[in-house]
């Protein structure tokens, strides 16, 4: 009995290495990506409904790998947005290696862990859900488990959150209250971001030139995920979005 104990402990040892291990960088990602794109995988919207309800997670994140993303971003929120923390790791099983944002509402703990257990890159912490020190104490966590953290800021009350140095500041184009999406957000409070802050651009992304002129901005990082979803091929969709750039 000892012996199967011991080997059980073993293996505990060894989980939690994976869960600390270095994980690919999403900030290097799109520091070194000529695109900076990176594509969410997402089958359901609270205000569209199903988007792709049959989306496969260990089919369509890898074929976005190999069209061309930075990154991926997966949904795992599953009352609202049909996700579940297990497409993650079936997307990883899959073969996908580049740096993966877990996208959820994060309000506790539990889901900072969930974040690492599951194999994603970072976590998406949201300005709005969060009170400034709440937000602190959960990035601490995240660094502490190896996860870096996109930091989501909505409006001009919100970018005090930058002061609290995320790896990420993203700027999300969608009021998710309304659900109204509006890209001149992003253009109206890029200057508000701090310069040396890794800039990156979230929904409502669905032109090409508009990557252009968001990068004219300092965005380096863009979050598209409607637009190559509703498409029979996702990843198609991405690599024919790429070549228009």
């Amino acid at each position: 009995m000892n012996d199967i104990l011991q080997q059980i402990v073993a293996t505990k040892h060894e989980e939690l290495a994976r869960m600390k291990q270095k994980k690919p960088s999403l900030r290097q990602a799109l520091l070194d990506s000529p695109t900076g794109i990176i594509a969410e995988f997402k089958r359901r919207s609270p205000s569209k409904g199903w988007i792709k309800e049959d989306g496969r997670p260990d089919q369509i994140p890898l074929a976005y790998q190999q069209n061309g993303a930075a990154a991926l971003s997966i949904l795992t929120d599953k009352h609202y947005f049909g996700g579940h923390d297990r497409f993650i790791i079936e997307a990883r099983q899959s073969g996908v290696t580049i740096p993966i944002l877990y996208k959820n509402f994060v309000i506790d703990e539990m889901q900072v862990y969930e974040a690492a257990l599951c194999g994603a890159s970072a976590v998406l912490l949201i300005a709005a859900c969060l009170s400034k020190e709440r937000c602190r104490a959960l990035m601490s966590l995240a660094h502490d488990l190896g996860l870096e953290v996109l930091l989501e800021m909505h409006d001009e009350r919100e970018l005090e959150y930058a002061e609290l140095e995320p790896d990420l500041c993203g700027i999300n184009n969608r009021h998710l209250g309304s659900f109204v999406t509006d890209v001149e957000t992003s253009f109206r409070l890029a200057e508000r971001l701090p310069k040396e802050a890794v800039k990156v651009s979230e929904s409502g992304i669905s032109n090409p030139q508009v990557i252009n002129e968001l990068r004219s901005v300092g965005f380096c990082g863009f979050l598209i995920g409607e637009t190559f979803m509703k498409e029979p091929q996702p990843g198609l969709a991405l690599k024919d979005f790429i070549a228009k750039i």
